[in-house]
């Protein structure tokens, strides 16, 4: 056999290769997001029964400041995070808003105390919409900014590990790098906690995982934030309008993405440190999320590389 047709045989089994590992890319390739027509509703404490029509992110802001709650059975922990969250925002007079409590699919009754929650802060705009399925996190954070009414948008998980206090940062953080309503994303950090009691007293696999983790991130092109997990991140939103849209990944990894989009789309990046404290009652299995993120990490990156995700910046859709 001559070189030639040595060469032949290579190039073949190179096609191959590659186009097996571009099949096994759209198998693992999450399906995309479907938005059903109950789940663009809402209830409240002014309206209970009836479900009442959200807010598309699309139009033009109503309020200053959503805050997007994702919750899967969340009865135990969801009580406490709304009273500090409202207790806060009680003491903001000039700033409106809403908060958008998203049922990831709960067989707790998590909707039905978010909403005897928005009854007892009668005087707060609690709004509960319920997910037909269970998506993951990143699916009802998705859904949540996709119908929020705030010219500021900010994610907080229910168990109120983030102080609600600590927004006010990120905000200052956000007039500086993106004034006058520009596109802007502001991540709260807990990475100046490494070494503190808080972070050490994790188990040691979640400690392990905490730093393979950051080892993979800046492989992937993420590297220059030092916390990409933390569950309390502030949107402008004009970034919200370019970056939820183009978001693909429903697992708890999807933070990740939403940065690769906010550094493709160019949209400047702050990190604040906050306070956090670790609430007992997490729904993550620690040995399924590593594999888990291995492969979402992966196919997020390929997706990216391949051009087959990506995101397109506001100006051009205008065009």
């Amino acid at each position: 056999m001559d070189s030639h047709h040595l060469l032949l045989g290579g190039l073949a089994l190179l096609s191959v290769v590659f186009l097996s590992l571009y099949l096994a890319l759209i198998l693992w390739s999450p399906a995309p997001i479907i938005t059903r027509e109950s789940e663009k509703t809402y209830r409240s404490h002014a309206s209970p029964i009836k479900p009442l029509p959200l807010t598309p992110l699309a139009k033009p802001s109503s309020v200053d400041l959503t805050i997007v709650v994702p919750a899967y059975n969340e009865t135990e922990r969801l009580p406490i995070m709304m009273a500090s969250t409202i207790a806060h925002l009680s003491s903001q007079k000039q700033r409106t808003y809403e908060i958008l409590i998203v049922d990831d699919g709960s067989t707790d009754g998590t909707s039905d105390l978010a909403l005897k929650l928005a009854a007892t802060y009668a005087e707060a705009n609690i709004r509960v919409v319920v997910l037909e399925k269970n998506l993951g996190k990143g699916g009802a954070v998705r859904h949540g900014m996709l119908f929020s009414s705030g010219e500021r948008l900010l994610m907080a998980d229910a168990d109120g590990a983030s102080r609600i206090e600590d927004m006010e940062a990120l905000w200052k953080a956000m007039d500086e790098i993106a004034p006058n309503n520009g596109p802007g994303v502001v991540v709260g950090s807990r990475a100046h906690l490494v070494k503190s009691e808080a972070v050490v007293k994790r188990s040691f696999i979640r400690n392990i995982l905490m730093h393979g983790l950051h080892t993979i991130l800046r492989i992937v092109g993420v590297g220059h934030i030092r916390d990409t997990q933390c569950g309390f991140k502030l949107f402008s939103r004009s970034a919200a309008q370019q970056i939820f849209p183009a978001q693909h990944l429903p697992t708890w990894i999807f933070d990740v993405e939403l940065l690769l989009l906010a550094k493709q789309l160019r949209i400047p990046v702050a990190e604040v440190p906050i306070e956090w404290h670790e609430v007992a009652g997490s729904k993550l299995n620690v040995m399924t999320a590593s594999l888990q993120m291995l492969r979402d990490l992966l196919i997020v990156r390929a997706n990216h590389l391949l051009g087959r995700w990506k995101a397109v910046p506001s100006k051009t859709k205008l065009e």
